[in-house]
């Protein structure tokens, strides 16, 4: 059980380790590797969203001189090997068979001396599509006799198996209590259904790998992700290689937020390294990016709140339809599982359906699902207290989960921090400042789960006292720091003689994908596990000089002590003497953490609306979540700001816009506007402390429930600036404007 304490080194604002080689250049990221002999990897992606592939003629590309290989769905062998089928959906994404189901869908491979080389043979490969009709959007896709992307698949989640296949892949269902006696005895009720856009998670590095098939069938991936021991076991499923065979080193990650934790190039580029006996670099260009990895979900999602006059919530119910792209796997399940999360309600029905359409499949992004679903729910709240006439933070206080609640989804709640977040809002100055003329105020609370996982991390002590940490959990967030200030507080040493490293996947154990918000959580208890260790062997050195047992040794603050004498060594004074007292100290920690801190959080934004043209400007932004403890204050509120900036461009200004045959039209940084600096406030943070009673630190997860709540906190202040409750997303000017119009 982990209570408030105070600690020496974590809640530091330490320089981060990898700062100086990111700030002057140094840090190598995946396009920076260039081996010798390396040749250029280029895809050749549909022009189709759905069509059936006729036949694939590469002969005339395979002429050219300066190709090396060429590579079709024919040469993955978990298209062709029936002991491989479970990566068969995953193989059929990075090169189609016998169908494309999306625009930018790859279908072939060529790898050249060059790029432009590559280039120009991709032009020489001839496909014959039959072209089909797509399917766009979840109303389109769950209507009788829509075209069907998929002739095998058939609805799981029902009591039976449906005697016809459908685009719907998965249904769930979460109940308790009776929903139609809560609206019964409800005096006001809001039923709404509210529409959010496939959007990009925006990371700035597009996905890139440089690879190597050796002679002897070992190989090397150098790539761009969030979790190596995922790539490496994504692509030994596809190609059939035994894990030991693949060496995958996590370069420097350009921005991921959940996007990368899919592999789209390294089995092709791999393929296409042994065929040619080279090394093959593959980068993707930004449209690449755009048309063919996976964005977050479209989602259209309709709720139903009732409650008393008092403001007692009566019932929730919430039917969420999500679109998975090409293939099943939408995160409709984390959407249904977070939805009422944030609420302590007798009466609850939630329903979800994870849809296929004619689009890339879908990536995490940031609390997959989580966004979509609440802000249905917290835009309804609001405009539910609208109707009753209440404050909307009171009216959440008076239905806030906290400590006992037993969350939808099934587990009972420890100590939580939902009910201090919603303290500090109501006593912000944020919340209690006043607004100028055109302007609305909106709040919504978010809520993520947070996950745990396996994590494992070995602490190698040097003859002076530092050490090198080695963890295997690529740092997409600061774990570096995190993991120097945690070890560094069990050591009883500055962080700063820490060097963190990012093992890759023969440098150290299986460590599960950085995401769920797992890793300063999981790799964290690793982290102390094996700092621990390091004293447990510090202390047994100390007894075998000072010839009494270890538990007559206490080690504080780098310092061992012999309870029986007056002897004491310096961390740094055993390690000098390490050679003689038994070889080098290296602690190891490898743990499966469960009791993940679930985080919860609450945001105010200020906007203001040009009723001539619809523009809206956010004039203030506060972001309020509980951390558990903050291992890094910095990292923490930078994350707090960073989910709120993307939740701000996602209610916003962010969608992909397709045309009548399902291509994406804007398809760049141009045309599909992330905000800028310039566009934002400083965004105010507040941390709140609640400490994880099952991390020894208090630790909870934070890097992505500060996504969830900008979406309501927009929508619901650009509502009160108009007078007109918004239910579709994004609020681009011109669908601003008409609602302005509309109302007037």
């Amino acid at each position: 059980m982990s209570e408030a304490r105070d600690f020496k080194q974590v809640g530091r604002r330490m320089i981060r380790p990898d700062g100086f080689d990111k700030v002057t250049g140094r840090a190598n990221y995946a396009a920076d590797l260039a081996l010798p002999g390396m040749i250029w990897g280029k895809i050749l992606r549909s022009p189709h969203a759905h069509a059936k592939i006729v036949s694939i003629d590469t002969s005339a590309a395979e002429a050219m001189d300066g190709v090396f290989a060429v590579c079709t769905s024919e040469d993955l062998p978990a298209i062709t090997d029936p002991d491989l089928a479970g990566s068969y959906e995953t193989a059929c994404n990075l090169l189609a068979h016998k169908k494309v189901l999306y625009h930018g869908h790859a279908v072939a491979a060529i790898a050249a001396k060059t790029e432009a080389i590559a280039e120009e043979a991709l032009l020489k490969i001839n496909v014959e599509y039959e072209v089909l009709t797509p399917v766009m959007d979840v109303n389109d896709a769950m209507e009788a006799g829509a075209p069907l992307l998929h002739k095998d698949m058939y609805t799981s989640g029902l009591p039976e198996k449906p005697s016809d296949p459908s685009n719907v892949a998965n249904r769930m269902e979460l109940k308790k209590g009776d929903v139609e006696q809560g609206f019964a005895e409800a005096d006001e009720i809001v039923e709404r259904e509210y529409y959010s856009p496939t959007v990009h998670q925006g990371y700035i590095e597009p996905h890139a790998c440089t690879v190597r098939w050796d002679e002897d069938g070992q190989s090397l991936i150098w790539c761009s992700t969030q979790g190596h021991f995922g790539v490496r076991g994504i692509t030994a499923g596809v190609l059939g290689t035994p894990l030991s065979r693949i060496k995958v080193v996590a370069a420097e990650i350009g921005g991921g937020f959940g996007g990368k934790t899919v592999v789209y190039l390294e089995p092709v580029a791999l393929v296409l390294s042994r065929k040619a006996g080279r090394p093959v670099k593959m980068v993707m260009t930004r449209e690449e990016v755009f048309r063919a990895s996976g964005p977050g979900s479209a989602a259209r999602n309709w709720v139903k709140i009732g409650a008393k006059k008092d403001g007692t919530i009566t019932a929730m119910q919430a039917r969420l339809r999500f679109e998975a792209g090409a293939f099943k796997g939408s995160p409709m399940g984390p959407g249904c599982m977070t939805v009422f999360t944030p609420y302590d309600v007798e009466n609850a029905l939630v329903q979800g359906y994870d849809v296929v359409v004619n689009k890339a499949k879908v990536a995490a992004y940031r609390a997959p699902g989580a966004p979509q679903a609440e802000y249905a729910c917290e835009a309804a709240l609001n405009e539910l207290a609208a109707k009753l006439d209440l404050d909307p933070i009171e009216f959440r206080q008076k239905n806030a989960a906290k400590e006992g609640t037993v969350a939808l989804y099934g587990p009972k709640f420890g100590a939580i921090g939902m009910e201090e977040c919603l303290r500090v809002a109501k006593e912000s100055d944020h919340w209690n400042s006043p607004l100028g003329e055109n302007q609305g105020r909106g709040l919504a609370c978010g809520f993520w789960f947070n996950i745990g996982g396996t994590s494992t991390v070995i602490i190698n002590m040097n003859t002076d006292g530092t050490a090198n940490l080695i963890e295997g959990s690529p740092d997409i967030g600061g774990s570096r720091a995190s993991m120097a200030l945690m070890a560094a507080e069990v050591l009883g040493i500055e962080a700063e003689r820490i060097k963190p490293i990012i093992g890759d996947t023969e440098a150290v154990g299986f460590s599960a994908t950085t995401g769920g918000s797992r890793t300063t959580f999981a790799t964290g208890m690793a982290t102390i596990e094996a700092a621990r260790d390091v004293v447990v062997q510090v202390k047994e050195r100390c007894a075998s000089i000072w010839n009494v047992t270890p538990d007559q040794v206490e080690y504080e603050d780098g310092v061992a002590t012999n309870t029986a004498g007056d002897d004491k060594m310096t961390l740094a004074e055993v390690c000098a003497q390490q050679d003689r007292l038994g070889g080098a100290i290296a602690g190891r920690g490898a743990v499966n953490a469960r009791g993940a801190g679930p985080s919860f959080a609450l945001h105010i934004c200020d906007v203001e609306v040009d009723n001539e043209t619809g523009k809206v400007d956010v004039k203030r932004y506060t972001a309020i979540q509980d951390a558990g403890k903050a291992v890094h204050p910095s990292y923490v509120e930078g994350q707090f700001q960073g989910g709120s900036a993307q939740g701000i461009g996602w209610a916003l200004n962010e969608e992909y816009v397709y045309n009548k045959d399902g291509v994406m039209e804007n398809p760049g940084f141009l045309d599909y506007r992330v905000p800028l600096a310039s566009d934002l406030p400083m965004i105010e943070t507040h941390i709140v402390e609640v400490p994880n009673p099952f991390h020894p630190f208090g630790v909870r997860g934070i890097g992505e429930t500060n996504i969830v709540p900008p979406l309501g906190a927009v929508s619901t202040a650009v509502s009160n600036a108009i007078g007109v409750w918004m239910d579709e997303l994004p609020l681009s000017p011109p669908r601003v404007l008409k609602a302005v119009m509309d109302n007037s």
